[in-house]
C-alpha cells in the first residue's frame, strides 16, 4: 500500500483541523458571546415576538375577545347577586373605540410601527453602550452596578437602590446583565401588552406616564412573571398569546370600565391616578371581585346574559 493512500491523506487533515480546535476555543467563546448578546442584552427573540403586533391584528382581536369573556365571566359569577350591586362592563363600550383612537392626535399603523422600532433600537444602543463600557479596566467593574443604582433609585428610592448597587459590584457580569435586561425587558412587555388599550383610549404623554407610575409595582410583577416564561424555548410565543389575554383581565382590576367615546377626554383624566390601588392591595387573591369599581360614567351596556350591569352615573 503506498504510504500516500488517500485515506491516509484525509485521516492527516482532520487531525488538524481537530487539533486546532482542541487547542483554540475562541470560536466556542466567540459563539456563546454572541448567543448572550442576542439574547440577554438585545433581547432579539423578545423584539420579533412584539413586532408581530404591528404586522397582523392577532392580539389586538385576542385582547378584545378575553376582554368580552372576563365581563361574561364575571356576570355569570354573580348572577345570584343584585345586579346593581355589580360593576359596569367593559367591552361593550370598548369596542365602539377605533383601534387608532383619536385619529387627529394617534399615530397610524405605519407610525406606530416605525416608534416601536425606534424604541427599540435606542434601548438596543444603549444596552451595547452600557455593556461595552463594562469590559473598561479598573472602572468597568462598575458600569453596571452604577446603572442599577441610576435605574432603581428613580423607581424605589436612594436606599434601596444603594443595597442593589452593593450588590450588584459582588455579583459576576452575566448575571447582572440578565437582571437588568428583565427588570427594561418586563416595562417593555407590559406597554406592548397595553397597547390595544391604550391604542382606543388617549391619553396624554403627562396622563400616561402617571398612569404607569401609579401602577408600576403590580405591572412590574405581571411583566416580570410573563416575560421568564417568555424565555422558554418553543413556548415563548404561545406564552406571549396568554400574556396578552391576561392583560384584559388586568385592565378590569386597575381601571374603570370606559365611558362611550364621546366622553373619553374626562375619562382619562379620571384614570391617571389609581384610586381603588390600596383597596385593591388588600384584597385576598381567591376574592378580587370584593372591590367592585365606582364609575362616574354612564352608559355602561350588560353582555348578552339577560342580566343587568350596573349603570353608573
Amino acid at each position: 500500500m503506498s504510504n500516500f493512500d488517500p485515506n491516509a491523506i484525509l485521516r492527516g487533515a482532520q487531525l488538524t483541523v481537530v487539533g486546532d480546535l482542541s487547542a483554540v476555543n475562541w470560536d466556542n467563546e466567540l459563539i456563546d458571546g454572541l448567543e448572550f448578546v442576542e439574547h440577554s442584552v438585545l433581547q432579539v427573540p423578545f423584539f420579533f415576538m412584539s413586532f408581530m403586533r404591528y404586522l397582523t391584528p392577532t392580539l389586538d382581536n385576542l385582547f378584545m375577545e378575553s376582554l368580552r369573556w372576563v365581563d361574561q365571566t364575571y356576570v355569570q359569577k354573580h348572577k345570584s347577586e343584585d345586579p346593581d350591586t355589580l360593576r359596569a362592563m367593559y367591552y361593550p363600550n370598548m369596542r365602539m373605540y377605533s383601534v387608532h383612537g383619536d385619529t387627529a392626535s394617534k399615530k397610524t399603523p405605519y407610525e406606530a410601527a416605525m416608534a416601536f422600532l425606534m424604541r427599540y433600537g435606542r434601548r438596543g444602543a444603549i444596552s451595547l453602550a452600557v455593556y461595552a463600557l463594562s469590559f473598561l479596566p479598573y472602572v468597568g467593574r462598575f458600569v453596571l452596578p452604577a446603572a442599577s443604582f441610576y435605574t432603581f433609585n428613580k423607581s424605589v428610592g436612594p436606599q434601596p437602590a444603594i443595597i442593589i448597587f452593593g450588590s450588584a459590584i459582588f455579583l459576576p457580569k452575566r448575571y447582572l446583565v440578565m437582571f437588568l435586561q428583565s427588570y427594561f425587558s418586563s416595562r417593555s412587555l407590559m406597554r406592548e401588552l397595553l397597547e390595544p388599550y391604550f391604542s382606543r383610549i388617549h391619553y396624554t404623554k403627562e396622563q400616561k406616564r402617571t398612569w404607569f407610575h401609579d401602577r408600576e409595582g403590580v405591572l412590574f410583577g405581571f411583566g416580570v412573571g410573563f416575560f421568564v416564561f417568555l424565555k422558554v424555548p418553543l413556548l415563548g410565543v404561545l406564552i406571549y398569546g396568554i400574556a396578552e389575554a391576561s392583560t384584559a383581565y388586568l385592565i378590569t382590576k386597575i381601571t374603570d370600565p370606559p365611558p362611550q367615546p364621546a366622553e373619553w377626554k374626562d375619562y382619562a383624566e379620571n384614570q391617571a391616578h389609581w384610586r381603588n390601588k390600596h383597596e385593591f392591595l388588600k384584597l385576598p387573591l381567591a376574592n378580587l371581585d370584593a372591590h367592585n369599581i365606582q364609575s362616574s360614567k354612564a352608559g355602561q351596556e350588560p353582555v348578552a346574559t339577560g342580566l343587568k350591569g350596573k349603570q353608573f352615573t
